[in-house]
């Protein structure tokens, strides 16, 4: 089935989150109390809320997107290439022109959005935060009332699963598992916070970012017993 898709069809991408506010003390009286309440289940009572809170980027009620990197495949004259895109900045900003992407260039029923873990992450995330900016959703992403087939989603993790809802990979075990050559990160997901706020380094972000697109596409191929993408093929817009 996954051979049947055309690769020109599928919009790969990656997010990356930061809490919405730099520190906890930031927060009004109100929403502590419900970030204390949220987290009482996964920090327990050894950690208090404030120190939990530089996780809060995994919450899209106490998180924020600032940056959404984006790839596709293109094809001219039997050359093929991968192309690859960053939104950075402003929330409210990058989701809209996101939005206006996937709206004019993957709306179809054949075209697809990927993702690592997407179904439970990035996807719904997207979603969420467009809902908190009053930014209607695309039909990519409005999946009330679809049935799971009618849903345009691929998901790497969830294809590795292999119906195995108990099991977990990182995209960075997956590529070093399938022989996938990884770029160098001088970062990792744990680190963007602080690079956010304090480095204050978006070009950064928007780098690990793609690097993160590109691995995703080439576990697509490697799912499809296809040849890997060489740095010639992969273009940065």
């Amino acid at each position: 089935m996954l051979q049947q898709i055309d690769l020109q069809k599928i919009l790969f991408l990656d997010i990356e989150t930061v809490p919405e506010y730099p520190d906890f003390k930031n927060l009004s009286p109100e929403v502590q109390a419900l970030w204390d309440e949220k987290t009482a289940y996964q920090r327990g009572a050894e950690i208090t809320p404030e120190t939990f809170y530089e996780r809060a980027g995994i919450w899209a009620e106490f998180g924020k997107i600032v940056c959404i990197s984006v790839g596709y495949f293109t094809k001219q004259k039997d050359v093929r290439q991968f192309r690859v895109k960053s939104f950075s900045g402003e929330e409210a900003e990058l989701l809209t022109a996101f939005r206006e992407l996937i709206t004019i260039h993957f709306n179809g029923k054949r075209h697809r959005l990927c993702a690592h873990n997407g179904k439970e992450f990035d996807f719904p995330f997207l979603a969420r935060r467009m809902i908190v900016h009053q930014i209607s959703l695309p039909n990519a992403l409005n999946i009330f009332g679809k049935k799971p087939w009618e849903i345009p989603h691929l998901d790497t993790m969830q294809l590795w699963r292999f119906g195995d809802y108990k099991h977990y990979t990182s995209l960075k075990l997956m590529t070093q598992v399938l022989d996938i050559p990884s770029p160098k990160e001088d970062i990792d997901g744990s680190q963007v916070r602080e690079v956010y706020y304090q480095d204050q380094d978006s070009d950064r972000i928007v780098r690990y970012c793609e690097r993160d697109v590109v691995a995703v596409a080439q576990v697509i191929l490697r799912f499809r017993n296809e040849p890997l993408l060489s740095e010639e093929e992969i273009v940065f817009a």
